[in-house]
């Protein structure tokens, strides 16, 4: 089926040239990374984690929130969500792929990860890490195109498929509940240090995950005129809602434990972020942002009449995307080592090295995904033809 990728018209291979410039940039990037190590990078002894392992965060969410329509067409046969359910699981493919990109581009030293396979370490949170992405990449690319092939013989896919997708369901929540550990097992890190973290991880990749399976959605019905549904795009934006609104629940339960105990190691954290500390203030308007861009966004995804209009659920997806990527990203990470257990404080600044890795390995994942989607896209057509 791969060569139905290979056909396109003449916006598709401009698209398809663009990324490619994008992860040449990117290449240009990790190669100047590669030779003169992590030091071009923002990144140091007191921030250690920076940018990639934003985006990797963020995208372990997008990656498990394919659960969300696994769960109701297998599990509750939602015929809604058929058209669907191969756009989210290709998007879990690609999510994961960039997931496992950023952690290469943050060791400073790829070939390093080899040392995990070589020498595992079952109680070391990263071994686990790596076990869960790669085994649910392979789940959802071999699930995903086992059945898409079937359709596209016009036979019932094959009896042992099914296992193995409903194996995916669990396997979606242990990959984004082991990368909270990552952070929550760190004793040092006082933001992280909380038992909400994972619930927290999982309502946020919900919430953002699904808006974006939306917006994607959106995008091939614009593109390709393939329209996944209307009804299954009302129910998504319902689910996101609620997602959301537990998400910013579970961080206003951060911040009365933090302030109401007046214990100042978990406050530090919450008011570098929201509102600066010992003159410290970077990210402060980001933060504010993401509340302002979320609140909203529920507002809109909350109201029937709204989401129902397509500019109104548009920008609700988008600012929730927006939103949580800014929290998840951007506040949680750096939150977690600002400031140090010394209690200094000592700012991150992107660099241009790690914008040009970033946007390489975004421009492949998008690539990954645009190929997947042809080939979906063409069958499904072929289908209802």
């Amino acid at each position: 089926m791969i060569e139905k990728a290979l056909k396109g018209s003449r916006n598709y291979w401009l698209w398809i040239g663009l990324l490619l410039l994008c992860i040449g940039v990117g290449y240009a990037a990790f190669s100047r990374q590669m030779w003169e190590g992590l030091t071009v990078t923002g990144m140091g002894r007191d921030v250690s984690w920076g940018l990639y392992i934003a985006q990797f965060t963020f995208l372990v969410g997008v990656a498990a929130s394919a659960v969300m329509v696994v769960i109701p067409y297998y599990l509750h046969n939602q015929k809604a969500f058929g058209k669907t359910v191969i756009v989210g699981e290709f998007m879990a493919v690609a999510a994961t792929l960039m997931c496992m990109l950023f952690i290469l581009a943050d060791m400073g030293r790829p070939d390093r990860v080899l040392n995990v396979l070589l020498y595992p370490s079952p109680h070391a949170m990263v071994f686990w890490d790596v076990m869960v992405l790669n085994g649910y990449l392979v789940i959802n690319l071999v699930s995903a195109w086992t059945v898409l092939g079937a359709e596209r013989k016009g036979v019932p896919p094959p009896k042992w498929v099914k296992p193995v997708i409903y194996l995916s369901i669990p396997w979606a929540f242990s990959i984004h509940t082991v990368t909270a550990f990552l952070y929550a097992g760190l004793p040092g890190r006082h933001l992280w240090l909380t038992a909400v973290l994972a619930p927290r991880f999982l309502a946020s990749a919900f919430a953002a995950g699904t808006a974006l399976l939306i917006l994607v959605t959106l995008v091939l019905k614009k593109t390709t005129g393939f329209d996944a549904g209307n009804e299954a795009r009302q129910k998504l934006a319902v689910l996101a809602a609620y997602a959301g609104a537990a998400n910013f629940f579970m961080i206003g339960t951060e911040f009365f434990t933090a302030f109401y105990s007046n214990v100042p190691a978990h406050m530090h954290g919450l008011q570098y972020l929201f509102f600066g500390l010992h003159g410290k203030s970077a990210l402060v308007p980001w933060m504010w942002l993401s509340l302002f861009l979320g609140f909203g966004s529920l507002a809109v995804l909350m109201n029937p009449k709204l989401r129902q209009t397509s500019k109104w659920l548009v920008a609700a997806c988008a600012g929730m995307v927006a939103s949580i990527w800014i929290d998840k990203g951007v506040g949680l990470v750096l939150g977690g080592f600002v400031p140090n257990p010394l209690e200094e404080i000592t700012e991150y600044g992107v660099t241009l090295t790690e914008l040009g890795v970033t946007l390489g390995i975004w421009a492949v994942g998008i690539l990954v995904l645009t190929l997947l989607l042809k080939v979906a896209v063409t069958v499904k057509k072929e289908q209802e033809a």
